[in-house]
């Protein structure tokens, strides 16, 4: 390795550190006087400008990504590409929602803040070696922890934070702790020599300790069961912005670092060769092994699943409604990165199908989608909160009554974007369940998994009921105050757009499918 391969592989975190900088030095430096809002206009305009950047470089990057001697390091093409692109466009369309917002005058400091936890994600969704993992994780947290703080006139934003920041640095160290185990267990922190190293030794009790404390810690990122106590606060304390680039960048992030994890420690590594019944008995005892580690992740995502789904029932907060239902979605999509794997067993005869073009593939390809059309549809859906705040002072249900008398259009977007996430079609959100439950009923055969997904499709049906109560409140039920709601047009625009997305996606879902495809190369 030479810096001139550093520097190419991490040249879209290097312009999102750049517009950080250029952010900063424009507000503090020459815009100190202006009003307000031409602050938060040109600060905003910069993050765009340096997301935009971030994306060019990313479709400039060639080979495959940053070795240290034999030692993968930072990937990129494939997944990590679809998912660095999905982290920026998100983090774009964040910082187009602070145009209207008035919760900080540091706005410089916030878009660096934003831009810089954008990069430690770019670099989570890159990174194959545990130290740079913790590095990239700890980047994303911190700013996360800052903007939840960031609105300082705010008891609650101030509460968010400091349980978030007690709750992320316990799940850090479970984090640390388990990697240490799994540095223990092969002598190495690189994610396919770790692989190559259980492939070849086999599975032992400190392994799947190892995987409860990952687990463990890379739950809490997620918002899963029972790691999510943090969420429902930060969720309702943070401003909106902040809100939203948690619940999407955040978790387009993790769940591309978990598929990289699992599917190191959930796919075979190491050599199989010699007789058949050594390859058999080698593959009967690697199928033990993913089972018992695979389990554990089904089980965090039914507990996710359910818990999420019926605390959101007693919900009058919309943005605690949000949350609980953000933990659900985290269930859902646990789902299909527990099963990444295709194995089939018949009597003597046992085989892996681990190709590009199979059922685990597609399993890996449907987590994406469904996080990055989640990811959209949340940030659509804080904004409307944001703007009826705003306007009402309060987030609780009954400030959406008589919405579509308020506003039309804001109501609109909030009937899409809700049915969406409720997986009604012909919208996005129905077919990144689709495309999920179908992956995880593809790649595994069985009473639990066809159990998982019934589990799965009831608790969508539930979810439904709370999506309905706010959308009831918005289209049927009439309000005291019936003074319109006006919304910056820049604000407005930024939503038109996410539903009219939605719907699109919805309506072609082999646009989003045919773009992740085609990071892969053809086989």
């Amino acid at each position: 390795m030479n810096y001139a391969d550093l520097f190419r592989v991490t040249l879209p975190e290097t312009a999102l550190e750049v517009a950080a900088l250029v952010a900063l030095i424009v507000d503090l430096g020459f815009l100190r006087k202006a009003a307000l809002k031409t602050r938060v206009a040109v600060a905003a305009l910069l993050g765009v400008a340096g997301c935009g950047a971030a994306i060019w470089a990313i479709a400039l990057q060639t080979g495959f990504g940053l070795y240290v001697g034999e030692s993968l390091v930072l990937a990129n093409g494939g997944g990590t590409a679809v998912a660095q692109i999905g982290i920026l466009i998100l983090t774009a369309l964040t910082l187009l929602l602070l145009i209207d917002s008035d919760f900080t005058r540091h706005v410089g400091e916030y878009v660096a803040v934003v831009l810089m936890a954008a990069a430690g994600g770019l670099v989570v969704a890159a990174a194959r070696d545990l130290l740079v993992i913790f590095v990239g994780l700890e980047l994303l947290s911190l700013g996360l922890y800052i903007l939840t703080a960031f609105a300082k006139r705010s008891g609650k934003s101030a509460e968010a934070a400091m349980k978030y920041y007690l709750f992320g640095g316990m799940s850090a160290a479970f984090l640390l702790f388990g990697f240490s185990y799994l540095y223990g267990l092969s002598g190495s922190t690189n994610l396919y020599r770790i692989q190559y190293s259980i492939g070849e030794t086999g599975a032992s009790p400190l392994l799947y300790v190892a995987w409860v404390l990952i687990v463990a810690g890379l739950g809490f990122k997620v918002a899963a069961v029972p790691f999510h106590l943090w969420a429902p606060d930060t969720y309702e304390g943070a401003p909106a912005p902040a809100a939203a680039f948690i619940a999407s960048v955040s978790k387009v992030a993790s769940f591309a670092l978990l598929l990289t994890i699992s599917g190191n420690l959930l796919m075979p590594g190491g050599s199989i060769s010699g007789a058949r019944q050594t390859v058999e008995s080698y593959l009967r005892n690697e199928y033990q092994t993913w089972q018992s580690l695979a389990a554990i992740l089904l089980i965090v995502a039914a507990a996710s699943m359910v818990v999420g789904n019926l605390a959101a029932l007693a919900q009058v907060s919309v943005r605690r409604l949000l949350a609980y239902s953000a933990i659900a979605h985290a269930g859902y999509i646990l789902l299909g990165v527990a099963v990444q794997r295709t194995y089939t067993g018949q009597g003597s005869s046992f085989a892996f199908f681990l190709t590009t073009t199979g059922p685990a593939f597609r399993s890996a390809n449907a987590v994406l989608y469904y996080v990055l059309t989640y990811g959209l549809t949340t940030i659509g859906a804080f904004g409307v909160v944001a703007v009826v705040e705003r306007a009402t002072g309060s987030d609780r249900m009954d400030s959406f009554l008589g919405l579509h008398k308020r506003n039309p259009v804001l109501a609109a977007v909030l009937l899409v974007l809700f049915l969406s996430l409720a997986g009604i079609p012909p919208l996005v959100g129905f077919w990144a369940k689709f495309n999920l439950f179908a992956a995880v009923l593809g790649v595994s055969a069985g009473a639990v998994p066809f159990g998982l997904v019934a589990l799965a499709v009831a608790m969508s049906a539930v979810s439904l009921y709370y999506y309905l109560q706010v959308l009831k409140r918005a289209y049927v039920m009439s309000g005291v105050d019936e003074t319109p709601i006006k919304a910056h047009p820049a604000t407005l625009a930024v939503l038109v757009g996410i539903a009219a997305a939605v719907v699109v996606l919805g309506c072609f879902p082999a646009l989003l499918q045919g773009w992740i495809a085609s990071f892969y190369p053809a086989h």
